[in-house]
């Protein structure tokens, strides 16, 4: 396929409101492409992505990839310059299973000409025999986890992966205010409701809304400034896409017990949820607004149901924190003041559903993303079917060795010691495919000091196991103040180790993967 393309590039210097920076629908206007001795422009979501891509196409195409090495595909925002490089895409590939931020799905739904192969490659290539892990949290809290979570697909509204299902805080009674936000991978909060304000109608609650991408579920911060019980009036709504009027699922008010006996506020019959994961769950496919709890964090499927007048989360007295002195938190009140809070379960901004989306760290399953890769490109550019393939022999012959590679460095390690705490939860398909255990991985919620049952845990995880290092990210050191001084304390090595993204270090995922098993073999064995 070589020649001229008509893309629509013009229209990346207009830029319409909403999540990300997106431009109008597809294939409403033309340019001509930019010269390219490449077949095909393709576009990736990450770095990883990219470099598989490119190892399949070779010099046919010209892979781009919008979230950049170094950067936090959970938290990447685009930038104008990558929605300039999703208008003049010939293919795109990303994980999905809702690994990138919501903005980066938008940014390639919104922007891709009519036609353009969109692959989502974490459920494609299931069909290529990728083997998928279910995500089980680990509830290491000793308060209630409380978060939200958009539960089925909305078909009947014409839901996609980009639209945004809506959940606004519209009405509160109690003594005191109330807080829901959500802390970045680098402790910057993101509010999602806020009472000391008020809620505006006539905005649509713009400013006391939260937006989830379709069947996923968040862990956030709940803070509330004075003891008693409240009454929180939560609203569900759906926004099948950036131009459609939400359309109302359901309201429901919801009751919390703050340093109060739970038992004193709750209904006969009623449920107290004082431990585990809950979540408010707006239900597309019902029209219903519910909590689904589970005592042990083992995900959707082992989650009850219950109706908002059937429970009461209880905030308790040991949940009792200061205000940081940081100024991203004066939104709360004055620095030290007193407050109740259920912290944020998980670390960073981790929106999520109930597949682990880091399939790459098998390299089995990337072997599965190469082929699904070999075959988009063959239907996009049908003469370079033989060049394809060839390069996908090759690389797949170059994987099977760095697989071999992986399982024979780690079986080095003494089983006993094959023991992995890291800073981030990403690494199930890496421990589940070469044979080691995740013994633990670091989730204190940077808006307040660990406690000391949280570094007690972390101490005994370590001594108790024997373990001889922990590992960190590179892109992640921000989250790693309190592994990183247990760490010296125990007087055990801080190694590295690369979960979704290159560095200067390592640049491809070949390396990535190899640099993974000789590390973890120098620091484990």
């Amino acid at each position: 396929m070589t020649g001229t393309r008509i893309r629509p590039a013009a229209r990346a210097a207009a830029l319409l409101v909403g999540a990300g920076i997106l431009l109008g629908g597809s294939g409403c206007a033309t340019a001509t492409a930019p010269e390219s001795d490449a077949d095909l422009q393709v576009i990736a979501t990450t770095g990883i992505l990219r470099d598989i891509a490119e190892h399949v196409g070779g010099d046919r195409v010209s892979v781009t990839s919008l979230v950049p090495d170094s950067a936090d595909p959970h938290t990447y925002e685009p930038s104008l310059r990558d929605v300039r490089n999703v208008v003049t895409a010939d293919v795109a590939f990303s994980n999905y299973m809702l690994l990138e931020e919501h903005s980066i799905i938008k940014t390639l739904d919104a922007n891709l000409r009519e036609g353009v192969p969109n692959i989502s490659l974490a459920e494609g290539a299931v069909k290529y025999a990728a083997e998928i892990i279910p995500l089980v949290e680990n509830v290491s809290l000793d308060t209630v986890w409380l978060g939200l979570r958009a539960a089925g697909d909305g078909a009947q509204y014409g839901a996609t992966r980009s639209s945004d299902v809506l959940v606004s805080a519209t009405a509160v009674s109690g003594p005191g205010d109330v807080f829901g936000y959500l802390t970045g991978t680098f402790g910057d909060p993101e509010v999602y409701f806020d009472s000391s304000d008020g809620f505006d109608q006539a905005t649509g609650y713009r400013d006391d809304t939260a937006r989830l991408p379709v069947d996923a579920h968040t862990h956030m911060s709940w803070v509330f400034t004075e003891p008693g019980r409240y009454e929180l009036t939560l609203e569900a709504r759906l926004q099948a896409d950036q131009n459609a009027k939400p359309v109302e699922l359901a309201t429901e008010t919801f009751t919390f017990a703050v340093g109060i006996n739970p038992g004193d506020v709750a209904a006969p019959g009623a449920t107290i949820l004082d431990l585990g994961h809950a979540d408010f769950t707006a239900n597309l496919d019902t029209d219903e607004l519910y909590v689904q709890y589970d005592a042990e964090g083992g995900g959707e499927g082992t989650q009850t149901v219950y109706a908002a007048d059937a429970v009461v989360i209880e905030v308790p007295s040991k949940a009792i924190a200061e205000i940081p002195a940081a100024p991203q938190f004066d939104f709360l009140g004055t620095a030290g003041a007193q407050i109740y809070q259920l912290p944020q379960a998980v670390l960073g901004k981790h929106v999520h559903g109930e597949i682990d989306p880091h399939l790459w760290q098998n390299v089995r399953n990337v072997m599965a993303y190469a082929e699904l890769m070999r075959d988009t490109l063959t239907e996009q550019d049908p003469d370079g079917a033989t060049v394809y393939r060839d390069n996908t022999d090759a690389y797949l012959a170059e994987l099977d060795k760095l697989d071999r590679y992986l399982l024979a460095t780690i079986n080095e390690i003494p089983a006993a010691d094959r023991q992995l705490v890291t800073t981030h939860d990403a690494f199930a398909y890496l421990a589940d495919a070469y044979g080691l255990d995740i013994a633990g991985f670091v989730t204190p919620n940077p808006a307040t000091e660990p406690s000391l049952a949280d570094r007690r845990k972390l101490t005994e995880t370590i001594r108790n196991l024997g373990v001889p290092a922990v590992f960190l990210e590179p892109n992640l050191v921000a989250r790693a103040s309190t592994l990183t001084e247990v760490a010296g304390e125990q007087g055990i090595e801080v190694c590295t180790i690369y979960g979704d993204t290159f560095d200067a270090t390592v640049t491809s995922y070949v390396e990535m993967m190899q640099f993974n098993a000789d590390s973890l073999l120098r620091c484990l064995g």
